[in-house]
């Protein structure tokens, strides 16, 4: 941790984007800090159903150099909302990421529960209206790309219908 004057710890932010399996842990342990009386963590998991169909797996891709200086400049924006945020873990998966598997993981130290509970949930809405990341979300019967409605940058404002493709083997 860089010392910036005085014994006090430079913020830090650890920003991820891989196909590595993901580990709450890990997030956790960027953001320690003796400062710090609060770690939130958020841990999205894929789910095994959705709107009554079976999940198989999630896919997700990435314009992986525009994410990482998104998720950077996410980290920027949260700290700008929420002042006395000390560090920021935001680690999103990459690739194939089977039901009960994490595909995202924010985390966030501050010197109270409230700052870092309200900063972690900025965030993960943060990271879905700007980062360009796109899901693929594949059934027992079938698969659908999930438009990012919530994303600054997409031209619609509304959500567009999901785009299906055919049962997969």
């Amino acid at each position: 941790m860089a010392d910036i004057g005085g014994g006090v710890a430079a913020p830090k932010d650890d920003v991820w984007l891989g196909t590595d399996v993901l580990h709450s842990a890990a997030a956790e342990a960027a953001v320690r800090d003796d400062r710090a009386g609060a770690v939130s963590t958020f841990v999205g998991t894929t789910r095994g159903t959705f709107q009554g169909k079976v999940v198989v797996r999630l896919e997700y891709e990435a314009y992986e150099a525009m994410a990482i200086k998104q998720l950077s400049a996410l980290c920027a924006t949260v700290r700008a909302k929420h002042p006395a945020v000390l560090h920021m873990a935001v680690h999103h998966r990459l690739g194939v990421v089977d039901v009960g598997q994490a595909s995202v993981v924010i985390s966030v130290s501050s010197p109270h529960r409230r700052e870092a509970i309200e900063a972690c949930h900025f965030a993960i809405d943060e990271l879905k209206a700007t980062v360009p990341i796109w899901k693929r979300e594949v059934y027992a019967d079938g698969s659908t790309w999930k438009a990012n409605c919530e994303c600054a940058f997409s031209a619609k404002k509304s959500a567009p219908p999901a785009v299906q493709s055919g049962a997969t083997g």
